[in-house]
């Protein structure tokens, strides 16, 4: 059997081998090499290929699973990652190549079909009925019968053996709309299990998890595949990689260029070899140029926010940090009247305003680029031309008249700036990338001419490639003169983007971090702990004003 230091490390079952002989070892590397060859492949993908009207979505693509193993899938948003996934779902039918599961072929299947081979996906929007509880989901399609009957005792039994297997602290009587996104997360994971899954497809699994509920999230998946299950994972969060990935396989234009152990290339290697060109940073340079005030906000409350303060400057880039939940969201809907206020007040450019919806924020010149942007930011089945100019479209209406002219020529000359990839103007909103969405609704606000723009969640399900571009045009923003809010739960970016940090905690202010002082470790124990109050809270960013000269 393989080493026990490694496998007493890992917390992993014993595997037979010829090669290992049971004693400890000094090299705990080779002993993970040998057990990865030891785990017998699973699932193999060959030569997959799949076009759409104008596209080659997979070109002779590949794809091999092992027992046991949390396998990563990168590449930029249109590498094919997502319509490979699809494919080994049953929700695409490939157009060429092999699937083999368990050593026999697969021909064409439902997802229906597939599930019941032991094959699950979890998808970023989950799959769950809110108004059952949680046992009635995880057993939903496969109820324990009694007599032609549903057996509700036998349900909830099994439910609670399942929950309590993989150390979830869940009731299963449970309603589901009553769970937070980490909780309904792990029942989906319950839900695979409970349909015998060998493999489970996570898609972006933590991109609504706070730090603590991705680590449990990582501790249910280590049990999984210790258990022998097989993970395989996609997610742009490339510093998760190291804590949770076995193997990598990584994805460019459709086809599968390599396939590593983690631990092989670096992670600027990686971003390189998926965009097709070196990568030396994750971050531009800070390009932030504070200057004057032009958003005060005084004692902001709501039902979900209290007493919130803090002022924006021209050229600012100011981050919003704290736990999900924390207030960062709901201070950005109270600014813009989506929220009423029950209190406070807002002044823009030195005036006191009164803003009671977002048409008001946008006069005003207050953008938001939503957390959402498939639900809130954009509208899927319109056109790119038409989701850009959709905020400012009186500017190109006379007598009742559209311009469409100029509209494009403005939809275009933004496109182009943005280098937003397309097949054309005409094109809908749903066809494109995450990252090209994204760009779609920073146009329709840059084409607005706001001069406060806030940015909630920037980069969630965008690529890293796709990441920096983003990153480099709110620098490029700020040093032009707008003033930028960034809402973030990814710490690093926080960091590296903003000149100051506020972070929020229980719906309040706990602190205010300049650039120099706001690390990751102390965002969280701000966010965790709170500083000593309001009043050092403005002290430090009255120091922070007087650094920046403002």
């Amino acid at each position: 059997m393989l080493c026990r230091g490694f496998l007493e490390r890992e917390g992993l079952p014993e595997v037979k081998s010829d090669r290992s002989t049971g004693e400890r070892c000094t090299s705990l590397s080779r002993c993970k090499e040998e057990w990865t060859l030891e785990r017998e492949v699973i699932l193999e993908m060959k030569q997959i290929s799949k076009s759409f009207p104008g596209v080659l979505a997979l070109d002779r693509a590949n794809l091999e699973i092992r027992k046991g193993e949390v396998h990563i899938i990168l590449g930029e948003n249109g590498a094919g990652k997502s319509t490979l996934i699809k494919i080994l779902a049953g929700a695409y039918e490939k157009d060429s190549g092999e699937i083999w599961f368990e050593g026999k072929q697969l021909g064409g299947l439902t997802p229906k079909q597939v599930q019941e081979l032991g094959i699950s996906t979890i998808y970023q929007e989950f799959n769950l009925i809110p108004y059952l509880d949680v046992a009635q989901n995880i057993f939903l399609g496969k109820e324990p019968l009694r007599h032609g009957l549903l057996d509700r005792r036998e349900l909830y039994r099994r439910a609670e053996e399942l929950l309590g297997r993989l150390e979830l602290s869940i009731d299963a009587n449970e309603t589901i709309s009553n769970l937070s996104v980490a909780q309904q997360q792990m029942v989906e994971v319950a839900k695979a299990l409970a349909f015998g899954a060998k493999v489970i497809i996570m898609d972006e699994p933590t991109a609504a998890l706070t730090e603590k509920e991705i680590d449990s999230l990582f501790s249910m998946i280590r049990r999984i595949t210790s258990g022998g299950g097989s993970i395989i994972y996609i997610s742009h969060r490339m510093e998760e990689f190291k804590k949770i990935g076995d193997r990598i396989t990584i994805m460019r234009d459709g086809r599968t260029l390599k396939t590593v152990g983690n631990g092989e290339m670096t992670i600027n290697e990686m971003i390189g070899l998926m965009a097709g060109r070196e990568i030396t940073e994750q971050y531009p340079p800070y390009l932030g140029n504070p200057q004057e005030e032009v958003l005060r906000v005084e004692n902001l409350t709501t039902g979900k926010i209290h007493n919130v303060s803090f002022s924006l400057h021209k050229g600012e880039i100011l981050g919003f940090a704290g736990f999900v939940g924390s207030g960062r969201t709901e201070t950005a809907r109270a600014i813009m009247g989506v929220d009423p206020l029950r209190s406070g007040k807002i002044t823009v450019f030195g005036e006191e305003v009164r803003i009671s919806s977002p048409r008001d924020a946008v006069r005003h010149s207050i953008a938001y680029l939503p957390e959402s942007r498939k639900e809130d930011g954009l509208i899927l089945k319109l056109s790119i031309e038409d989701n850009i100019t959709i905020a400012v479209l009186d500017n190109y209406a006379k007598k009742l008249v559209l311009n469409r002219g100029r509209e494009h020529r403005d939809a275009a000359r933004y496109s182009e700036m943005l280098e937003i990839k397309s097949a054309g103007l005409s094109q809908q909103a749903e066809e494109l990338s995450g990252g090209n969405q994204q760009k779609v609704v920073i146009a329709k606000w840059l084409l607005s001419q706001c001069k406060i723009l806030i940015f909630d969640e920037p980069t969630r399900g965008i690529d890293a490639s796709a990441k920096y571009e983003i990153y480099k045009l709110i620098n490029q923003l700020a040093s032009e003169g707008t003033a930028v809010i960034v809402i973030s739960s990814d710490l690093p970016e926080v960091v590296n983007l903003s000149t100051r940090v506020l972070v929020m905690r229980r719906g309040e202010v706990a602190g205010f971090l300049d650039r120099g002082a706001a690390t990751q470790e102390k965002i969280i124990e701000v966010a965790t702990f709170g500083s000593s109050g309001g009043r050092e809270a403005e002290t430090v960013q009255r120091q922070d004003e007087r650094q920046n000269g403002v």
